[in-house]
């Protein structure tokens, strides 16, 4: 049994801004092992854009894709998969309003078209975003991205009760089955694998994590963070540029 559990966000948390992980993250995340103390990445992305991450840091649990796809030492836990007809409704709504979908799970991903704002993310994500618009017929899908910069109460309206969408950065909405999250992907793995009575921890920014933060029983926000991440903290850090989560683990006495 450990005797504690840790969740990192990854981008503007575990992440510095070049999207690395800062070595003297990895030292720490390898200490609290050596320690018995689980490292799990909770994050917006999914598997395949971050195994470089799993590897280098030796962590191999993680809550994908806002929750969509769970993974506990190695093996799937949990995946949603989001039915194909919710698809095609969602994306003739996109289309309507001349918004981009990208078509997500843990393997990979397609576009259904492209624009300014789909090649801007998947640059900074350093992504080959290649366009397939029957993607989702041929694959199954546990997340979607929408390319707009100010539409959640409209997509959150016409889809209330059958998807999620949360903003994750100024270019795109995350979009999951409906009341799937990093809270429930967390609950999930809290539970498969029974770890639900050991203390748990939560690093993150932004405000896909503000549904983590009300799962752990200490959440940290860091210093770049969103103000309403910071509201919702335990304790606030430094920056991801300034060794925020050496701090954060220190100020909890999880490392020394």
């Amino acid at each position: 049994m450990y005797d504690a559990i840790v969740f990192f966000d990854l981008d503007g948390t575990l992440f510095d801004d070049q999207k690395n992980v800062l070595p003297s993250s990895i030292e720490a995340i390898k200490q609290m092992s050596q320690h018995n103390i689980l490292s799990v990445v909770s994050t917006g992305r999914n598997i395949f854009e971050v195994q470089y991450v799993l590897d280098e840091t030796g962590i191999d649990s993680i809550v994908s894709a806002n929750g969509s796809y769970v993974q506990y030492k190695g093996k799937k836990l949990h995946q949603e998969v989001i039915p194909t007809s919710v698809i095609e409704d969602f994306t003739n709504y996109a289309n309507k309003q001349g918004d981009p979908v990208g078509y997500f799970n843990n393997k990979g991903f397609r576009l259904n078209q492209a624009n300014d704002a789909t090649r801007e993310n998947f640059k900074l994500l350093r992504l080959d975003a290649k366009v397939d618009p029957d993607f989702y017929h041929k694959e199954a899908i546990n997340f979607m991205n929408v390319f707009n910069a100010d539409k959640e109460e409209a997509y959150q309206k016409r889809f209330d009760g059958v998807l999620s969408l949360v903003r994750n950065n100024p270019r795109a909405l995350d979009t999951m089955n409906y009341g799937i999250s990093k809270r429930t992907g967390i609950k999930i793995l809290l539970e498969s694998a029974h770890l639900e009575h050991i203390p748990t921890y939560a690093f993150g920014d932004q405000l896909n994590d503000l549904q983590m933060f009300e799962m752990v029983d200490t959440p940290i926000a860091m210093g770049n963070g969103h103000e309403l991440a910071k509201k919702k903290a335990a304790y606030v850090t430094t920056t991801n540029m300034n060794n925020g989560i050496v701090n954060g683990l220190k100020h909890f006495n999880l490392i020394k």
